[in-house]
């Protein structure tokens, strides 16, 4: 396939300092020797190097910059004095029909990499919504967990609570009948106490006393013995 190029723009300079010796060895049209003859050397290199597909689309965002650093490299070597500002190469003209192909495929490619794109931003966008499920998730079951963990401390302050009023009842319980049993025994002491010879004596005079009985006839009988 031939395909040429239709415009190389080549901005250089040559140092002041050096116009007279370069002047005196080239002649004035020294640039032709050292840039523009050299020109179509190197886009014949790229060219042979690389594929259609390559010097029409893949490289050719790279050819400016190396038939630039292939001119400036000469021109160092055999030190010219020229400096190269810049390269600019227009795009190649390829046949109508490779050229169409190629505009299809550019279009293809495009859509491909919109398509890309677009899968991109859609992964993306479930990515966030499975990553903002997962939190959401993970609150709701933070939330569980402390609800429950809240339940059982309630659960266990309601058994404590009972526990404690039952140990306070029966403390109210066992008090009340120790102090039964302390009144009982108070109680059967002093009787002890009380029940001495003399009281006891006591007691059957009183109880003799409250026996009244009438006797009829000419004998009275004898209420009272002696005590033994």
């Amino acid at each position: 396939v031939m395909i040429s190029f239709d415009k190389v723009e080549v901005v250089n300079i040559l140092k002041k300092e050096r116009v007279v010796e370069t002047v005196r060895r080239y002649g004035i049209n020294y640039d032709k020797i050292w840039i523009f003859d050299k020109i179509h050397h190197e886009i014949n290199q790229f060219c042979s190097q690389h594929s259609l597909q390559e010097v029409y689309i893949e490289k050719f965002d790279t050819v400016d910059d190396r038939i630039k650093e292939a001119l400036q490299a000469d021109c160092t070597t055999f030190d010219t004095g020229i400096e190269i500002i810049a390269v600019r190469v227009t795009k190649p003209r390829i046949p109508e029909v490779v050229r169409r192909n190629y505009e299809e495929m550019e279009a293809q490619r495009t859509q491909l990499m919109i398509a890309i794109e677009r899968q991109k931003v859609v992964e993306k966008e479930a990515e966030t919504e499975r990553r903002r499920a997962k939190i959401e998730a993970e609150k709701l079951a933070e939330v569980s967990t402390i609800k429950k963990q809240q339940e059982i401390m309630e659960q266990e302050a309601a058994r404590n609570v009972s526990r404690i009023l039952d140990d306070m009842h029966l403390a109210k319980e066992r008090a009340q009948t120790d102090a039964a049993t302390y009144r009982r025994d108070q109680e059967a002491a002093s009787n002890r106490q009380l029940l001495t010879k003399e009281y006891l004596e006591l007691q059957r005079i009183r109880a003799m006393s409250n026996l009244s009985k009438v006797y009829y006839g000419d004998s009275i009988p004898k209420m009272f013995t002696p005590l033994g």
